[in-house]
């Protein structure tokens, strides 16, 4: 069944769905048109606002940009290399090829989003190189395990309202990750989800006929640099050097163990951080480092063009007050009882237009909690269900999946139409807890 459902949102998907540039073009048109309708907003504001905000993601951009470089050159360091490739050769099927990915991404995006992101697709192509499976469906499958994130460790709002001094504390308190990320409701979802969609992903691969191979060769360089020559020049010697590349990457290292070591968490800097000098140490040389860079840079160009219109679409929902309107809909309808699972949905909805957990917790904390204090409703349950409407469409959304993309080499077509069942399968998942809990 699943497979009967993939083939024709497969082919919607990769005839209708357009480059992912474009995709960020038509939201904006979306939200300016839906400003000028439904709030009234005036025209030569709606600009104002849109064009003020259009560089508020500059530092979450590079930051985006640096997780895929970083994770690149960490993964495709001889160590990783061989690591990943020794996982890969256990994959003695397409099937289990796609299991695995899938299980591998869902562990490591629960650890850090971040971590996740870089880790699926790097193991997707390791495994394409090593298992003639279909390729949009091997990376959709790796970027499927970013559903979770928000239920893990890394999880934006329930971190928010977990520390001391958080913009609604005068309103709920502190919040402890005990009644959110790790709840047993939550931990039910997760526990759920890890279970049911390697098995939903495995059970969508295409007929044989249908099947999408990729050319190992596309995969970039997995051939170990040539020895240097023996009349280098000591600049190419210098590039050569492994002393050079210690005496940079251990300071890093040593500067993570201390921070682990003095109470300090995962965020995308110390992600960041670590990929690249434990990256740079294992590489061993500058040359190593520069060739696997050449090849991370390819694929960021959609960060670098895409994430500003995404900035200014995200100052035309929360600026104009339409996120808040949206938010304050689902609310009407509400019960003390289906509040969390109608925050859910209004989370997945909003998402689309405002793909950040941070900012939009920022738009819909107003609505929510006052409206879970009015009604009775349990306020862990109502945080929850924005964070998981939050990563939930990202299904939909390539806003998330860019990096993951560049380094795979697809374009959002090649796996949404994958992701859109996924999305379906996920939300009842969800929907379903959020609704009878």
């Amino acid at each position: 069944m699943l497979r009967f459902l993939s083939r024709p949102a497969t082919r919607l998907m990769e005839r209708w769905l357009p480059d992912a540039f474009i995709f960020v073009l038509v939201l904006t048109v979306i939200a300016m048109l839906a400003a000028l309708g439904i709030q009234r907003t005036n025209p030569v504001e709606l600009i104002n606002i849109w064009g003020t905000g259009f560089w508020a993601l500059l530092q979450f951009s590079m930051q985006m940009l640096l997780v895929l470089v970083t994770g690149y050159i960490l993964a495709t360091s001889p160590p990783v290399k061989r690591l990943l490739s020794a996982l890969a050769k256990q994959a003695k099927s397409p099937g289990a090829a796609i299991i695995m990915v899938t299980l591998v991404s869902l562990a490591a995006a629960w650890i850090n989003w971040g971590f996740g992101l870089v880790v699926g697709a790097i193991f997707a192509r390791e495994l394409a190189r090593h298992v003639r499976v279909d390729y949009r469906l091997l990376v959709a499958s790796a970027y499927s395990g970013f559903v979770i994130w928000h239920g893990g460790f890394s999880g934006s709002i329930p971190l928010t309202v977990a520390t001391e001094g958080h913009f609604t504390a005068d309103q709920i308190g502190v919040i402890p990750t005990s009644e959110t990320i790790f709840s047993w409701w939550n931990l039910m979802m997760v526990a759920v989800i890890v279970v049911v969609l390697p098995f939903a992903n495995r059970m969508m691969m295409p007929r044989e006929e249908e099947t999408v191979l990729v050319d190992p060769a596309t995969l970039g360089n997995d051939e170990e640099l040539p020895p240097l020559r023996s009349d280098a020049t000591p600049a190419e010697r210098l590039e050569s050097s492994r002393i050079l590349m210690y005496l940079i990457g251990i300071p890093g290292i040593i500067w993570l163990v201390l921070y682990f070591a003095g109470g300090g968490g995962l965020n995308l800097n110390v992600v960041n951080f670590a990929f690249l000098f434990v990256g740079l140490t294992l590489h061993g040389t500058a040359r190593s480092v520069l060739a696997s860079l050449d090849d991370a840079v390819k694929g960021g160009a959609g960060i670098v063009i895409q994430f500003p219109f995404y900035a200014g679409i995200m100052a035309i929902m929360t600026g104009t007050g339409l996120a808040a309107t949206m938010s304050e809909w689902f609310v009407s309808i509400s019960t003390a009882t289906t509040l969390p699972f109608w925050s859910f949905i209004s989370a997945g909805i909003v998402n689309i237009f405002v793909p950040s957990g941070g900012g939009q917790w920022a738009v819909q904390a107003p609505i929510m909690l006052p409206a879970a204090e009015a009604l009775g409703a349990d306020i862990s349950k109502v945080i929850m269900g924005v964070a998981w409407g939050d990563a939930w469409t990202n299904l939909l959304q390539p806003f998330w999946a860019l990096p993951m993309l560049g380094i795979a080499g697809l374009k959002a077509r090649d796996i949404m139409g994958f992701c859109v069942v996924l999305l379906l399968i996920t939300g009842v998942i969800i929907g379903g807890i959020l609704w009878f809990i």
